[in-house]
């Protein structure tokens, strides 16, 4: 049985008073939380004692959001064939206890929905793990009669000319299933999502200017829990009055940071399907790469992308979830095409520079599009910086280029001048000058590096095996042992923040594949 869901379009009149109402009031009361959305909202995840016994818990909710009293959960071990049942409360909850170790699978269902399913979860001693599945009513279901919705919103009971072939049927901890390619790919996959996150308010996670080391963006903590419930409880007020998408996206924006990414996700679906705006297709496209929807991400930027070809944005964003799903060449196409579509826009080049820094080759088209973004640009470091990574990458190891490595030397030096925080130009030059095999210019090269960044620790290893090269062995084991510890920090930093980060379950429909991009 093919579940799908069933839509019927409502036309909303932009000049509702209601609407105009709804506007006025939301800018009274959430203020500023309109439109200050920079970074992604890690979820935080619970942490159990040594030994504890293992817990699964979840909810099972209905497409409109509605949670489900009276599901039957099914808490089935792969290995053994057990299982434990149990029925969702009231409010939709259900929760095992004392589980052993092993690999589950977890089932929801009730009479005339289709049945949830999750991926496997692997339990080790002391895990907690949290799992929201989302149910369809089946085909044959009656008109929606007795269909829970939520609460003013008519977005699941709309009809929708280009329905999505997937469902978002739930969240799980994250797990690497599904990346391509080595953790250098992954981690710039990663820098992609957020710098799609920052163009939500058009803007860039790295800058031209200071520090440009790598990492989650922060949460804004002068926005207290308690403010953002009371914001989202105001919308939701205004909702029932108006039901507009501008409130469904803001809804999307407040659970995100509220850490429910699965109402987030589906607010902002509904937003979408309500008035396919650029806006609204790019932020549902950015909620779904940010929890590694990476095909979905695809699909609904593809579809954004024909419907407003002259978004560069979209572009971008469709750049980074084809990245994510490993194809490297066509996302480094979307990103030359965003960088055609708006010129004097530094993020397209952004997004080509770290494609370019991560590839083991030269990407088609990047090195045409970045020497434009420096020509047109000159004043801009990252503009000098990336152009000259690539041309050194494109001449590294032929004496017959060595025109185009000066060149490569030029603009790094250029960078550097232009903002003399930008430790990775620094560590570049280092080696550029190591390959050459001018070491004690490589060594002052990676000590500034280290100077403005100690957290650098390519630095320091690149500068422990230049100091070996010159006889400095205690010099080099020095740095040797700090690059270990500052990698040992960051790969730590880095598996908590995925821990942290909830990704969404994915159900593909019966429906014909997404279009091609543009």
């Amino acid at each position: 049985m093919v579940c799908m869901m069933n839509f019927s379009r409502k036309v909303l009149d932009a000049t509702n008073p209601l609407k105009k109402q709804f506007l006025v009031a939301l800018i009274a009361e959430v203020g500023v939380l309109l439109g200050i959305f920079s970074g992604v909202v890690w979820a935080q995840s619970a942490s159990l004692p040594q030994g504890e016994a293992n817990i699964v818990e979840g909810t099972v909710r209905s497409s409109a959001g509605k949670l489900l009293k009276g599901a039957s959960v099914l808490l089935e071990e792969k290995e053994r064939s057990n299982s434990l049942e149990t029925k969702t409360k009231a409010d939709g909850s259900f929760v095992f206890s004392g589980v052993r170790p092993g690999v589950y699978t977890l089932r929801a269902k009730i009479s005339g929905w289709c049945e949830g399913v999750s991926n496997p979860l692997v339990l080790i001693a002391g895990d907690k793990k949290r799992v929201d599945l989302v149910l369809e009513l089946t085909a044959d279901h009656p008109g929606g009669s007795g269909t829970p919705s939520s609460s003013g919103s008519a977005a699941g009971a709309m009809e929708f000319e280009d329905k999505p072939s997937f469902t978002v049927a739930g969240v799980t901890d994250w797990n690497n299933t599904g990346m391509h390619g080595s953790d250098v790919n992954a981690r710039t996959s990663e820098a992609l999502a957020k710098e799609t996150v920052a163009l939500k308010n058009g803007g860039l996670v790295e800058k031209s200017t200071g520090d440009t080391k790598a990492g989650a963006p922060s949460l804004n903590y002068g926005e207290s829990q308690e403010r953002l419930l009371a914001a989202r409880e105001q919308v939701r007020t205004m909702l029932a009055k108006a039901d507009t998408a501008n409130g469904h996206r803001l809804m999307g924006e407040l659970n995100e940071r509220l850490g429910d990414p699965l109402e987030a996700v589906r607010e902002y679906e509904r937003a979408a399907l309500m008035d396919p705006s650029e806006q609204n297709h790019f932020e549902w496209g950015t909620e779904l790469l940010l929890h590694r929807a990476d095909g979905p991400a695809v699909e609904v930027f593809t579809k954004g992308s024909h419907a407003h070809p002259d978004s560069a944005r979209m572009l971008a964003g469709l750049g980074a979830a084809l990245y994510a799903e490993g194809k490297r060449a066509e996302a480094a196409g979307r990103l030359c095409e965003a960088s055609d579509l708006k010129p004097a826009d530094p993020a397209p080049y952004v997004f080509l520079g770290k494609m370019e820094k991560a590839a083991t080759g030269v990407l088609a088209c990047v090195e045409q599009k970045l020497a434009r973004f420096a020509q047109e640009q000159p004043g801009n470091a990252l503009a000098n910086y990336y152009y000259g990574v690539t041309l050194w990458k494109r001449d590294r190891g032929s004496e017959k280029n060595a025109a185009g490595l000066q060149q490569a030397e030029a603009l790094l030096e250029k960078a550097v001048n232009i903002d003399p925080q930008l430790g990775e130009a620094y560590l570049q030059l280092g080696i550029l000058h190591s390959e050459r095999g001018d070491f004690e210019q490589a060594i002052r090269d990676y000590k500034k590096a280290i100077e403005v960044n100690p957290q650098l620790g390519e630095a320091h290893y690149r500068l422990g095996s230049a100091y070996k090269r010159i006889g400095e062995e205690s010099k080099a084991q020095q740095e040797f042992r700090a690059y270990e510890k500052i990698e040992k920090a960051q790969t730590a930093a880095i598996e908590s923040r995925r821990r942290e980060l909830r990704q969404f379950l994915i159900i593909l429909q019966d429906q014909p594949a997404a279009l091609s991009p543009p």
